[in-house]
């Protein structure tokens, strides 16, 4: 349904998004992750048509579309990363103006926006202003004025930053129904990686512009197949001991939080009994540990460096 071929895009020289090649197809879900600074919202700003590639191709339906954006324009509803809604509107008044710019007029017009705050759970409150509207209902509306003209493709950009756990509950519920009940396809881009294993069917991981690893959740996870995630507890934690865990053969990331060391080894390393012998020369005490199989995260942090919040 829609492609990017080498997609590009530069800024005073500088390369942000580099060869980009991925594509959606109709009715699935696909996240698009990254840390800060990897690339994602320039990607969604060309697809969306808000800026212009510096070079390369977004084809939908077989229709170049950076030279047509009106094709993607008509098809797609946007909910950008910062709000884009009128303070001093009402929540009505707001999807009014948005519906005006779909070129939605009379009753099609209000039908649309009766539906749109009924689908984001903001029927009753849409007379009142948005400047007293709390974060998560801002969010909600922001979705809302992406849906009124009944977009084939909805690209959300992290639409539940910084917003209360009913509110995110409730967005993402209904981003699933409209994958799954709708059949809108969905570009959705998040923070939160338990977000996207929820919604999406596939997985595009960013970092640099680039596109480093594509795939299902189950594909993505396979890269770490032959690697088993280990939780230490120890009694104190200094440098001297994590140099040390790190020069033991088969770790091959490691990280500290607090008094637990999280470490990525290859499967079969006998970890454990050097560990224990290790901390034993150290006087160092193991209070616990477990073995457990690597999760999504750790498949993003094996490739990026970073964590997803980085």
């Amino acid at each position: 349904m829609l492609e990017t071929i080498n997609l590009s895009k530069s800024f005073k020289g500088k390369k942000v998004v580099q060869d980009l090649n991925f594509y959606l197809n109709d009715g699935e879900s696909v996240g698009l992750l990254g840390p800060n600074g990897a690339g994602k919202s320039t990607t969604i700003s060309m697809i969306s048509t808000l800026i212009k590639p510096t070079s390369g191709k977004i084809i939908l339906n077989g229709v170049d579309a950076v030279h047509k954006p009106g094709e993607i324009r008509s098809v797609s509803g946007v909910v950008p990363q910062e709000l884009a809604l009128y303070q001093e509107l009402s929540a009505y008044e707001n999807l009014k103006f948005f519906g005006s710019i779909y070129k939605l007029k009379g009753t099609e017009l209000e039908k649309a926006i009766q539906q749109a705050l009924e689908f984001v759970g903001l029927e009753d409150r849409k007379k009142d202003l948005v400047k007293i509207y709390s974060g998560g209902m801002k969010r909600r509306l922001n979705i809302a004025a992406a849906l009124l003209h009944r977009p084939k493709i909805l690209i959300l950009d992290e639409p539940t930053v910084g917003i209360d756990p009913q509110s995110r509950n409730h967005i993402l519920e209904a981003v699933r129904a409209l994958n799954q009940q709708e059949g809108t396809t969905i570009l959705y881009t998040s923070h939160y990686m338990e977000e996207v294993e929820q919604l999406c069917d596939r997985l595009y991981i960013m970092d640099h512009g680039k596109v480093i690893a594509a795939g299902t959740k189950e594909e993505l996870l396979s890269i770490l197949s032959t690697e088993d995630k280990i939780k230490v507890e120890l009694s104190r934690i200094d440098e001297d001991i994590v140099q040390q865990v790190e020069t033991i053969e088969g770790v091959r990331k490691i990280e500290v939080a607090e008094l637990q060391l999280r470490i990525i080894a290859a499967k079969g390393s006998n970890l454990i009994s050097k560990l224990v012998h290790l901390t034993e020369q150290h006087h160092i005490q193991l209070i616990n540990f477990h073995t457990e199989s690597p999760s999504l995260e750790d498949v993003f942090l094996h490739l990026t460096g970073r964590k997803l919040r980085d």
